[in-house]
């Protein structure tokens, strides 16, 4: 692994917990030689995480539409800024990078990209890892949710499989090493009821 893509935030939520796991997050990136590809912005949890990074001599990548570059604040010390046209390049751009995609907690627009990401892991589009860190419970309902897809029929047993959840970035990045992508021919369930 040489780059990760970190989906996170652009506020830093209500606790501090929140900021400092971003920061946790691109320190241990940073010793482990991995570089970030993020968001590019300088706020947020999206800041905390490429700051840490750079304060350990690492490699931060970010990747910011031209018309986000004024609202999220472009990060000014970032190792490479991309600035595309769409948040649908941004996101294509993201994964192109990244041999991997981990899930800060976050709002509606990361769980986006992270939705979409997973997505094409199970189209086959991708075998890169993607995960969770799942910070004081911030993501217990929506692991409940992929298992409540599982137990309904609508994920089946080798896709749900891929959803790697840590608390701990060493454990996600350990697991992220071990990653081998399931060889499913279809997303789709062939059992008949």
């Amino acid at each position: 692994m040489k780059k990760l893509a970190v989906f996170c935030g652009s506020k830093d939520g209500a606790t501090p917990i929140f900021r400092q796991a971003a920061t946790t997050l691109g320190t241990t990136l940073a010793a482990h030689q991995i570089g970030l590809v993020y968001g590019g912005s300088r706020v947020g949890t999206m800041g905390a995480v490429a700051d840490a990074v750079l304060a350990a001599n690492g490699h931060a990548v970010g990747v910011l539409p031209h018309f986000l570059q004024e609202k999220e604040i472009a990060h000014p010390n970032l190792t490479e800024l991309h600035l595309v046209e769409s948040m649908h390049d941004r996101k294509a751009k993201m994964a192109e990078l990244a041999d991997g995609f981990i899930i800060l907690p976050g709002g509606p627009g990361t769980m986006e990209e992270f939705f979409e990401v997973f997505t094409w892991a199970q189209l086959g589009l991708h075998e890169k890892p993607c995960g969770i860190l799942n910070i004081d419970g911030y993501y217990d309902p929506l692991v409940a949710l992929f298992q409540q897809m599982e137990t309904q029929g609508f994920l089946i047993p080798e896709h749900a499989a891929m959803l790697i959840v840590e608390s701990d970035p060493e454990r996600l990045l350990e697991r992220f090493r071990t990653y081998h992508a399931p060889q499913v021919k279809t997303y789709m369930n062939t059992k008949q009821t």
